[in-house]
């Protein structure tokens, strides 16, 4: 039975070997996350502690889905600090473990960081993912829609130039904007 929860920062800090291997499953399978060498598991590591730490300042928040106790999914919800953004928030770092893929894991983590969001009084979200990845059509049956797309976005595992495509999706929300 898959579960999922919101992370405290100490919690996280707890489960940072579990999260690494999260990532570290989804970059060796191909995944275009930010990484590139699949061997650096330190730089993988270092990149939570850092996310840890923005927890506890309420600017993110990190959805973690369980199978049997064990995290085999994430994502971020992180909130714009700035005044002109408080009504948005940015999703990131939606991973699945190649071992739990095709469970609707991704969909249940989107639509929890969808009510997250609302509940938080965003009335918009956004996000980019690499061109033609499979997420997209997740996405796009979620409600998301194409902005656009950005060629030699970013560098793959393999070393190619890949295109990133940017996606919004505006909420319904009855919390007040700023919250």
């Amino acid at each position: 039975m898959m579960q999922i929860e919101t992370v405290c920062p100490a919690h996280a800090l707890a489960q940072l070997d579990a999260l690494t291997n999260v990532l570290e499953g989804c970059v060796a399978d191909g995944a275009s996350v930010g990484f590139t060498d699949i061997r650096d598991r330190a730089v993988m590591t270092r990149f939570w502690q850092s996310k840890i730490a923005s927890l506890a300042g309420g600017e993110n928040h990190l959805l973690v889905a369980r199978v049997e106790g064990a995290i085999v999914a994430t994502v971020m919800v992180g909130f714009s600090a700035m005044p002109n953004g408080r009504h948005r928030a940015e999703i990131a770092k939606l991973l699945v473990h190649p071992a739990a893929r095709r469970q609707g894991i991704a969909r249940r983590l989107m639509q929890q960081a969808e009510q997250l969001a609302a509940a938080h009084g965003k009335t918009l979200l956004v996000l980019d993912t690499r061109s033609g990845d499979v997420a997209t059509s997740l996405y796009l049956s979620l409600g998301w829609h194409i902005a656009g797309s950005i060629p030699g976005y970013a560098i793959s595992t393999t070393g190619e130039l890949e295109a990133t495509t940017v996606m919004f999706k505006p909420l319904e929300t009855s919390a007040p904007l700023g919250e």
